[in-house]
Parts: structure tokens; C-alpha cells; sequence
């Protein structure tokens, strides 16, 4: 196996005479001091035998490693720095009214959740967020800050044990995988025959899963079991009123996505396996990303025959496909009254008649078409109107704090669409943003020429002739800028937790999104996908920041030599170490950091 040596356990080794891992620091410590590093490798070993108990079946072992890492103060320590460091959403309160956590009462909030029994689960803080693209809102649930560390604890004990079940062509809301996957999975599956599709999506997935055939599906340890019952029914609160769950993970739960994850799990099987096989040779292709997925299959009646399977298997989970955005449609030709090729998480994916220099071939043979996934027609139109409503509200910004808003929401969604056939996509958003500035600057300065307004606020940087940008050579972005890149599929049923860290750091480092040729992803380079501070690989989701060896306050500079990549939490834990006086990279926690 690539990567580090790691040691198997024999199957038949006891669980119970597991060793504890290495004893925290007492309370009283200061929170900046706790071995981190130690800790986490701790944790890590332990998720890591989960895991391989968990794919060779072996569930005494997995449910005794679980009861372990529970008791574990390193995972607890984790967990409870998880969510009031590293979350993104660590400033939202829930019903508690708690927006963050100073580091003495991180401590104590680790000493809480030593006895999980104790632990009474508390409604949450329901609130509405605008749904992408729609009018429509999606409630969000926002637990405590205790929940959140108690369901991020419970989380890294059943995370490892699903993910070596969980299904190859499932991508939402996994370590590891992203929705660049989910695209290379159906353009793997379509590229070489054109296909039925069924486009289908979960109605309200998060909000009817029913309870019940969840806790029988999750099949673990009483403990584990009673407290993701009281975390389902625990009810929500709205403008001060009570209301019960009767059903449905509540959105915004660290635990929930894995939940919903487990809720789906067994779909591309049941349609698989439901399927007639003595009629046909080929089995349907099932892609799902949370409760979005499509079905690929060459005739018609094949995709009838999974829709119904679907619908009944999800009926037993007390769910159904919703009408107004489940159709069948065909990548090539047009069915009824839908046109060729569909729309899946803001890519259009469809087969283009062309000639013969063109064609795509398939074992040596042309196919007469070709397969282009590209930026939805709905995506551009969305992006367009975001950026059109930051220029027009931002009238009285200067030029550097428009550019300061433009530029985030550009080179986001640019990167987004890097791996598909968009660079026409993107020059054309560059194309159409022109004159919407040029109007900008206009109502700025109605009394001035054209050609003043031009020479004001376009200069010519790098040889580019039209680039918006101030005195100071502070530029907007452009979308074209973006390199196209093929995505790598992850490899086939590779998990963050198999103890391959060299891949998974390596595939951070060349496949990011936000890194390839960007200052982040040369210092990936150089410190060869290690934390600057700490020395650990860098896994997927990890929240990676850049910081300077030497501060500028104390005469340091942004060359690259001065900067490194590091954890977003050893980061707050560097600072930490200058307040006090004494040099951060002085710590033991970083010995053999890059």
C-alpha cells in the first residue's frame, strides 16, 4: 500500500485489552499547551482500526473500538476543539445562546461530555435560509454548542464503520469525495453509449427521513443508539415556540449528513439487484450526491423499472422522488417534451451529434458524438445576476472594496467549473461583466468623459489591456484567468480513514480546487502536504490557512519563503504562543513539522 507502513490487527485479537491512549493534560493546563499532535494520531489509529474491523465485517470488534474512542479524552478534547475552532459555523448559537468558547471553557466543556449518559439532548434554534436558485427557503437547525461537540464525538466513532460500507458512487457529504467525482462517475458511465437518465431528487430528504428504519439501519450499541434517538426527537425552537420532530435529521447538525448518508444507504444496490438481468447484460448506473442522483441505463424501459424500484425502496424510509424535478430524459436525443441531456448540481451533461475528426471513440471505433459537460444554462444566469446585484448596490464602495467583493464570488465559482468545458463559459462572464462596470463608473462620475472614466479605473497589467484595477495594481479577477484541468476520480472505495495518508494528502495537494497554481498550493508543494506547525497530513476537510514565519508587525514579507500552510486551529494555537512571549515554533507539538 502507498504511503506510510501501518500494522494489521488480527481479527481475532480481543477488543478489550485495547490500551488507552496517552493520558491529557490536566485541566488546569492552558488549552494552547495540549499536545495536539499526539492526540490526534491517537484518535487517528483508533478510527483507522474502526474502519478495517468495519470492512471485514467484524462488528464485536467495531462496536468495542467505539465504546473506546467515546471514553477517549483525546477524541473528546478533538471534538470540542472542532466546533468552537474549526467550524465554520463555530459564531452561530443555538438555543443556549452561546456564539463562542474561550479556551479555559473548552476545558471544561471536554470535562461534560466524560460522561455521556449525563447528556440531555436540547431543541434546536430553527432558522431560514433562501434556497440556491429558488424562492424557496430550507429550515436550518442550529443545536448547542454541547450537542454540536457531542454529535462531532459520536460522529468520529460511526464515521470510520460507514464509510467502508457505504456504496462507490455515493459522494455527498464524504470525507474524501467531492462533487467533481460525482461528475466523473456519470461522465465514466455515459461516454462510450448514449443513455437513458432518470434525473431524479429526494422531496424535503433531511426533513422525512422516518426515524425508525433509521436506528434499525445504523445497527449499533445501545448508548450510541438511545442518544441519536433523543438528538432526532429532540424538537425545535422558532420565535420562542416549541414544536415536536416526528421525523427528519434537522439541517445543520454535525451528525446529520452522516445520518442522511446512512438513511440512502443501499439505493444503488436495491436498483441493481431489483433489476431483470437474464434480459439484459448491463446493469443501471446509480450517482448520488446527498439527495440529488440520476440513473443511467441504454433503453427505456430499464430506467422505468429502476424508477419503480426507487420508489419503493424509498417509501420505506419515509421518503419519495419529487414529480417537479424527477423526469427521464436521454444524453443524446429528446424525449417528449424534454431536450437532449440533463442538468446535475450545475453542470448540463449531454452528447453532441458531430463528424468524424471529432468524434469520441470507443475501442477503436468512432461513436459519432461526443460527450461536453458544462456550466448550466440556470448556473450563468444565477451567477451573472449575483454579480450584476454586488456592482449595483456597491455604488458607493471605492474601486478596492468592489474588486474586494467581486473577486471571492469570481474565483469561487470559476474554480468550481475548472474541471468541466467551461473556458468559453468563462470568457463570456468576463465579456458580460465589462459593460456593467463600465455603468458603474459612469454613475460615479456622470460628469466625465468616457475615456476618462477608462483610463481611470482600467489599466494595463501584464500585458492585459482592460483589467480593472486601482493605483495600487489591486485587480478584479477574471473567470477566463482559471486554467481548464481534468478532475481525477478517486480511486474506487479509498477512504481518508485506510491509513493511506500519502495519497490523500497528495491528491490535496494536486487536485484542490483552490490550490493549483495558487501561493497555497505551491506551499502544499514544498511542505509535501504536511501542516506547517503541526507535521500531520493534511486530510480533506481540513481548513487550511497561510501564515508567516516571521509577522510583519516584526519585518516580515509575503515572499513564499516567509509563508506556510497550516491547520486552521495550529494556527489560532501559534498566535497563541507569540501573546505569551515565547517563540511558537518552539512548541513540542511541532517537532518535524515541514
Amino acid at each position: 500500500m502507498e504511503g506510510k507502513a501501518v500494522s494489521h490487527r488480527n481479527a481475532t485479537e480481543a477488543p478489550v485489552k485495547e490500551e488507552e491512549p496517552p493520558p491529557p493534560p490536566p485541566p488546569s493546563e492552558d488549552w494552547a499547551q495540549i499536545p495536539w499532535r499526539r492526540l490526534e494520531q491517537s484518535v487517528y489509529r483508533l478510527q483507522k482500526r474502526i474502519y478495517r474491523a468495519s470492512a471485514r465485517g467484524d462488528s464485536e470488534v467495531v462496536h468495542s473500538l467505539q465504546r473506546l474512542l467515546l471514553k477517549s479524552r483525546a477524541a473528546r478534547t478533538l471534538a470540542v476543539r472542532r466546533v468552537t475552532q474549526d467550524n465554520q459555523g463555530k459564531r452561530t448559537a443555538g438555543i443556549d445562546g452561546i456564539k463562542s468558547v474561550a479556551p479555559a471553557d473548552r476545558v471544561l466543556l471536554v470535562h461534560r461530555l466524560r460522561n455521556l449518559h449525563t447528556i440531555t439532548p436540547q431543541p434546536t434554534r430553527r432558522v431560514w435560509i433562501p434556497k440556491p436558485g429558488t424562492d424557496e427557503q430550507r429550515p436550518l437547525g442550529i443545536p448547542t454548542m454541547l450537542d454540536r461537540a457531542h454529535q462531532t464525538l459520536v460522529k468520529g466513532a460511526l464515521e470510520p464503520e460507514w464509510e467502508a460500507r457505504f456504496e462507490p458512487h455515493s459522494y455527498g457529504f464524504r470525507p474524501g469525495r467531492s462533487v467533481h467525482d460525482a461528475m466523473g462517475a456519470i461522465f465514466n458511465g455515459i461516454c462510450h453509449q448514449p443513455k437513458y437518465v432518470l434525473d431524479a431528487d429526494i422531496a424535503g430528504c433531511f426533513n422525512t427521513i422516518a426515524h425508525a428504519p433509521l436506528l434499525a439501519k445504523l445497527q449499533t450499541v445501545p448508548l450510541l443508539r438511545r442518544t441519536i434517538k433523543a438528538w432526532l426527537t429532540a424538537g425545535v425552537l422558532e420565535d420562542g415556540v416549541f414544536a415536536p420532530t416526528a421525523a427528519g435529521t434537522p439541517q445543520g447538525g454535525c451528525i446529520s449528513p452522516l445520518l442522511a448518508n446512512v438513511a440512502l444507504h443501499g439505493m444503488e444496490r436495491a436498483v441493481q439487484v431489483g433489476y431483470a438481468l437474464r434480459q439484459h447484460a448491463l446493469r443501471p448506473i446509480l450517482v448520488r450526491y446527498a439527495d440529488d442522483l440520476v440513473v443511467l441505463f441504454p433503453t427505456r424501459e430499464g430506467i422505468e423499472q429502476a424508477k419503480g424500484v426507487l420508489q419503493h425502496w424509498l417509501a420505506e424510509m419515509g421518503l419519495e422522488l419529487k414529480p417537479s424535478k424527477t423526469r427521464i430524459c436521454h444524453t443524446l436525443e429528446p424525449v417528449e417534451e424534454h431536450p437532449a441531456g440533463f442538468d446535475f448540481l450545475g453542470f448540463n451533461v449531454r452528447h453532441y451529434r458531430v463528424g468524424a475528426s471529432r468524434s469520441g471513440r470507443s475501442h477503436g471505433k468512432r461513436l459519432g458524438f461526443k460527450t461536453l459537460i458544462r456550466p448550466s444554462t440556470a448556473a450563468v444566469k444565477r451567477h451573472r445576476r449575483a454579480l450584476h446585484h454586488l456592482v449595483v448596490t456597491g455604488l458607493g464602495l471605492t474601486q478596492k472594496a468592489l474588486i474586494g467583493q467581486l473577486n471571492p464570488r469570481i474565483r469561487g465559482w470559476s474554480n468550481y467549473y475548472r474541471h468541466v468545458v467551461s473556458k468559453r463559459v468563462l470568457t463570456d462572464c468576463d465579456y458580460q461583466l465589462f459593460p456593467v462596470l463600465l455603468r458603474w463608473a459612469t454613475r460615479r462620475h456622470p460628469r466625465k468623459s468616457a475615456t476618462w472614466r477608462v483610463r481611470r479605473y482600467w489599466r494595463t497589467i501584464n500585458g492585459d489591456h482592460w483589467s480593472f484595477a486601482t493605483a495600487e495594481d489591486i485587480q478584479l479577477a477574471k473567470h477566463a484567468a482559471v486554467p481548464i484541468r481534468r478532475h481525477v476520480l478517486v480511486r474506487g472505495a479509498v477512504s481518508p480513514y485506510d491509513g493511506n495518508l500519502l495519497y490523500w494528502a497528495r491528491r490535496l495537494q494536486q487536485h484542490h480546487p483552490l490550490t493549483r497554481g495558487s501561493t497555497l498550493g505551491r506551499l502544499l508543494a514544498r511542505q509535501q502536504g504536511n501542516c506547517g506547525y503541526c507535521g500531520l497530513y493534511f486530510l480533506d476537510e481540513a481548513h487550511i490557512e497561510i501564515d508567516h514565519w516571521i509577522p510583519r508587525s516584526l519585518g516580515g514579507d509575503d515572499r513564499l519563503s516567509n509563508l506556510m500552510a497550516l491547520h486552521r486551529h495550529c494556527h489560532d494555537q501559534r498566535h497563541a504562543a507569540w501573546q505569551v512571549g515565547g517563540s511558537p515554533d518552539n512548541d513540542p507539538s511541532s517537532r518535524g513539522a515541514a
